[in-house]
């Protein structure tokens, strides 16, 4: 019978280990490729001079870029301000550290469209989000809460000018009040004519002229001429 056949049990024997040196070899593979079980902590550089977090890095097996770069005035310059991952993650060799590292200038930013244009609330979240720092707005004559300018360091600045991000700004606020002695109003009292007659169920009235607009002609016709005898 072929079902007892030597050569079909050989055959698939063969085939048995094949199949199993092949998983056998893609797991090995596998955890080459993946470098299954290694993790190298990364250091924490913070605070240090990038040439130097640089060499650190490195020497651990992992790479470096600058991601972007920051300022702060109490930290020496073209030092690591952040790092990512954060030290003392465990991460595999080759792995990119990305950094932030400090500004040797104070960086300047462009005052935004927010004068006559915004409310304070929404005028101070566009600028702190910017990284401006804002102090108590100046309250000023106008409509209540409205943005009508903008002080750095108590000069006035207007959209489109770059200031220091480290200089603070003042928003210039209306109060709610306004100066009366600014508002002129003429009121001048109008010239009505009444007629004879019922207008509406209303008694209407003919309201004779004032003595001042009197003819000058009746005046002199009142007045009495003089006579001469001889």
């Amino acid at each position: 019978m072929k079902f007892l056949d030597k050569r079909l049990w050989l055959n698939l024997l063969a085939m048995a280990v094949v199949v199993v040196l092949l998983f056998l070899g893609l797991k090995y593979w596998l955890g080459v490729y993946t470098r299954h079980g290694e993790a190298i902590p990364v250091p924490d550089v913070r605070g240090m001079d990038f040439a130097r977090a640089k060499a650190l890095l490195e020497s651990d097996g992992l790479r470096v870029e600058v991601s972007d770069t920051g300022y702060n005035k109490r930290m020496p310059a073209d030092c690591v301000l952040l790092q990512t991952p954060a030290g003392g993650a465990r991460v595999k060799s080759g792995r990119m550290v990305y950094v932030t590292v400090n500004s040797e200038a104070t960086p300047t930013l462009v005052i935004p469209d927010i004068v006559d244009n915004s409310s304070v609330r929404e005028a101070e979240a566009r600028l702190r989000a910017m990284g401006f720092r804002v102090l108590d707005a100046e309250h000023v004559t106008g409509e209540k809460d409205w943005v009508y300018g903008i002080k750095a360091g108590g000069r006035r600045v207007s959209m489109g000018d770059r200031v220091p991000i480290d200089v603070p700004l003042q928003l210039q606020v209306g109060s709610g009040a306004y100066d009366d002695s600014t508002v002129v109003i003429d009121y001048v009292e109008p010239d009505i004519i009444y007629e004879e007659g019922d207008v509406d169920g209303f008694e209407v009235v003919t309201e004779p002229p004032a003595a001042d607009d009197a003819p000058a002609d009746a005046a002199q016709t009142q007045q009495p001429t003089a006579q001469t005898t001889e």
